[in-house]
C-alpha cells in the first residue's frame, strides 16, 4: 500500500474519533458578534490550538484587537508550502424556537432518505469544514509521521462579525504566514455528488441612502401633493437603477467587465445547470436580471445592483396617513473582474444626488467594500487539486464562480501574494446562518479523504 492508501484507510477507521473531536468544538458557543460570548470565543481558540498541537502542529493562540486567532505550523515534505484558512466563530442561533434541538448539543440525525447529517450551529459553517482539513493532516502525521508538504493553519474568530482584526494581523505577520498556495474550505459542492473548486468570487459595495425632505412627518390630507414625499423620490431613484433590459444604469458601471473567456463558458455549459430548478427551490419560475444572460452567468460572473431594504413612513399595524420626513434604502452592488468598488460607490452617490429634488437632501453611509477576485484554474496547484477530487468523488470537479464574497481571499492575494484554492464540501441545503444548520456525514467523511488526497497531489505536482 502507498502512504496515501494507508492514510485513507486510517481516516475510515478513525471516523468515530474524528466526529467526537468535531463535536467537542461544536459544543463551544463561539458567537463572535455578541460580547456576552467573548470568553467562549477565547475558549474555542484555545481548544483548536490544543487540537492542532495534538495533530503535530506548533500551534498558539495569538492576540488581536478583537477575538484571537490561532496559528499552527507543521513542516512537511519538500513540496509547495500551503496556508490553510478557516474560522472558528459562528452565527447567533436566533430564533431559538425554530431549532429542533439545542444548537450547541451536536448529534447525528438520519433523514427519511437514509442520509445521515451532523446537526449543530457551526456544523457546516465553518467548524465542520475546518475539521475536515485538520483531520486529514492528523491522519498523515499519525500514519507517516509528517505531512506531504509544509502547512500553516490560520483560524480566525471574527469572520461572522466583520473580520476587522484579520487584515492588520495578516499585514503584521506577512513573512510568517506567506506560502506558495492558499487553501480555503468555506465553500461548497456543485451538487451532492460533484465537488467544486471556486475560481471566481464577486466583490461587494454596500451603501445606505436616506432622502430627507420636510422637518417632520406631515398630514397627507393637508400637505399631499404640495410637499415632497421622500418615499416617492427614493422609489423613482431606485427604479432608475435598471433599464428595461435589466442592465444597471450607473455611468461607468460595466467598466472592467469583459465577456467570459470561451474556455470557462464552455466548462460551465458542461455543468448542465438547472435554472428552472434553481429558481423553483425558492418558489420562482421567471428569470430576472440582464436580458440575454443565463441564470448561472448572472449569479456568478455578472455584476448586480440590489435593493436589500427600504423604509419610510408609518409601517406599524393599522393605517396612518402621513408623508414621511425621510425614506431610506440599503443597496448592495456585487462586483466582478476589475470593477472598482470606490468608483461604483461614487457613481451611485452622484446618480442619487442628480435625481434628488432641490428641497430634499441625500445622506449616505458606506457599508463595506471589496474587489472581486479570480484565480487561474489551469495553474499546477489547481490541476493537482482537481485530480485529487476526481479520484475521491469519481467525477470531474466543477470549476465554478461563486455569487457571494469571501473577503479573506482578496486579503491573502493582496497582502501575501498567494493564489487560493477554494474547495469545500457544504451543500446548498445545509441551512448555514439559519436554524437547524447541518453538515452531511458524507461531506465530513469524504471531505477529510479529499484533503488527504489534495495534500498528496500538491506534493506530487511539485515533484
Amino acid at each position: 500500500m502507498s502512504d496515501l492508501d494507508r492514510v485513507l484507510a486510517h481516516i475510515d477507521h478513525d471516523l468515530d474519533a474524528a466526529l467526537e473531536r468535531l463535536f467537542q468544538t461544536l459544543r463551544i458557543r463561539s458567537i463572535s458578534t455578541d460580547p456576552a460570548y467573548a470568553a467562549e470565543c477565547r475558549a474555542c481558540a484555545e481548544w483548536h490550538a490544543r487540537d492542532l498541537a495534538a495533530a503535530g502542529f506548533d500551534a498558539k493562540v495569538r492576540k488581536t484587537a478583537g477575538h484571537p486567532v490561532v496559528v499552527g505550523h507543521l513542516r512537511g515534505g519538500g513540496g509547495p508550502s500551503a496556508l490553510f484558512y478557516g474560522h472558528y466563530d459562528v452565527q447567533p442561533v436566533d430564533p431559538l424556537e425554530l431549532w429542533t434541538r439545542d444548537p450547541f448539543d451536536p448529534a447525528i440525525e438520519t433523514r427519511a432518505d437514509g442520509a445521515r447529517e451532523i446537526r449543530a450551529r457551526g456544523a457546516s459553517d465553518d467548524k465542520g469544514q475546518v475539521m475536515t482539513f485538520v483531520e486529514a493532516c492528523r491522519a498523515w502525521t499519525t500514519v507517516t509521521g509528517r505531512l506531504p508538504i509544509p502547512v500553516t493553519v490560520l483560524l480566525e474568530g471574527e469572520e461572522e462579525s466583520g473580520g476587522r482584526s484579520l487584515p492588520p494581523f495578516l499585514a503584521a505577520h506577512a513573512d510568517e504566514l506567506r506560502a506558495d498556495i492558499g487553501l480555503v474550505c468555506d465553500t461548497g459542492m456543485w451538487d451532492r455528488a460533484t465537488p467544486a473548486i471556486t475560481t471566481m468570487l464577486r466583490g461587494l459595495c454596500g451603501e445606505e441612502v436616506v432622502i430627507h425632505a420636510a422637518d417632520r412627518d406631515l398630514h397627507s390630507g393637508v400637505y399631499g401633493s404640495a410637499a415632497r414625499n421622500p418615499n416617492h423620490v427614493l422609489a423613482r431613484i431606485l427604479a432608475d437603477l435598471h433599464d428595461a433590459d435589466g442592465r444597471v444604469t450607473l455611468p461607468g458601471f460595466y467598466d472592467g467587465v469583459p465577456e467570459l473567456p470561451a474556455t470557462l463558458r464552455a466548462s460551465w455549459d458542461r455543468l448542465d445547470f438547472d435554472a428552472a430548478g434553481f429558481l423553483g427551490e425558492v418558489g420562482l419560475s421567471v428569470p430576472a436580471g440582464e436580458a440575454g444572460r443565463s441564470v448561472l452567468e448572472q449569479v456568478t460572473s455578472r455584476p448586480t445592483a440590489e435593493v436589500n431594504g427600504m423604509g419610510g413612513g408609518y409601517q406599524g399595524a393599522g393605517f396612518k396617513t402621513v408623508i414621511p420626513a425621510s425614506a431610506s434604502a440599503k443597496v448592495s452592488f456585487r462586483l466582478v473582474f476589475d470593477q472598482d468598488p470606490d468608483q461604483v460607490r461614487a457613481a451611485f452617490r452622484d446618480f442619487v444626488r442628480a435625481r434628488t429634488p432641490a428641497d430634499c437632501r441625500a445622506e449616505f453611509t458606506a457599508h463595506g467594500s471589496g474587489r472581486a477576485i479570480a484565480f487561474p484554474s489551469d495553474g499546477p496547484a489547481f490541476r493537482a487539486a482537481a485530480a485529487a477530487l476526481r479520484a475521491e468523488w469519481g467525477r470531474e470537479p466543477a470549476f465554478a464562480g461563486m455569487g457571494g464574497s469571501i473577503p479573506v481571499t482578496a486579503e491573502l492575494k493582496e497582502k501575501l501574494g498567494m493564489d487560493v484554492i477554494l474547495t469545500g464540501f457544504a451543500l446548498d441545503d445545509d441551512r448555514i446562518h439559519s436554524p437547524n444548520e447541518k453538515y452531511d456525514l458524507q461531506s465530513f467523511h469524504k471531505g477529510v479523504r479529499s484533503w488527504a488526497r489534495i495534500l498528496d497531489a500538491l506534493a506530487r505536482e511539485a515533484g
